[in-house]
């Protein structure tokens, strides 16, 4: 079987790397040879290696059971923990999807399943004219949506399926992840997002202090 699914969401920090990294170990479990892979990662820091890596990177390498390079696995990674197109420009680098393309080509040769994981929302930018969208639509995997359920969830979830399907891409699921404790009409949010997004709902992930990364139940 060879698979892949690219998680994308609605913002940054709304659990992108937890659903991730159990749906790589979802697969793990079922016998699969899995890999993560994070295209574009800022906020990176040196390991024990000496290699430049940020948290996600790492969670989605110990969910893992297939090793690969840190150049296919996270082609491009930049220390400062702001854009990731501001952090490349700093850097010198201009961002090209060709090069994101030809990594997760190598990684889709190494594993049967490749979990890829974006960086921020949809319309995140690479470069000065392209955006994860377009590396969406470069690789024409499934996506899974993720979305930060808070004030405001519906419209950016809503923007992000029509931004998804008018480019044709196929939108094959969809995560609520409580990231506001106190969320007011929780359920009720989560009804109109049930309503109105066709794709089905895939799991709730309630809020968590910790969040835990055991494979669950």
């Amino acid at each position: 079987m060879k698979q892949s699914y690219f998680i994308i969401g609605t913002d940054t920090n709304v659990g992108k790397t937890y659903v991730a990294s159990l749906l790589i170990q979802q697969f793990v479990a079922a016998g699969y040879q899995t890999v993560g892979m994070k295209p574009i990662a800022s906020g990176c820091a040196f390991d024990a290696k000496g290699e430049l890596i940020n948290d996600d990177v790492q969670a989605l390498n110990v969910a893992s059971n297939v090793s690969a390079p840190l150049n296919l696995i996270n082609p491009y990674h930049f220390s400062p923990a702001i854009a990731p197109h501001i952090a490349a420009e700093l850097a010198g680098i201009s961002m090209q999807i060709e090069l994101i393309q030809q990594a997760y080509a190598q990684l889709t040769k190494l594993a049967e399943v490749v979990i890829v994981e974006g960086a921020g929302g949809f319309f995140v930018p690479i470069n000065a004219t392209q955006t994860l969208a377009d590396v969406a639509v470069q690789l024409q995997i499934p996506i899974i949506l993720v979305i930060g359920i808070k004030l405001g969830c519906i419209n950016h979830a809503l923007l992000t399926v029509d931004a998804i399907q008018a480019r044709g891409l196929i939108l094959a699921g969809w995560v609520a992840n409580q990231i506001e404790p106190e969320m007011p009409m929780f359920e009720e949010n989560l009804s109109s997002l049930t309503q109105r997004i066709a794709a089905p709902c895939l799991g709730v992930v309630c809020w968590q202090k910790n969040a835990n990364f055991e494979l669950a139940n």
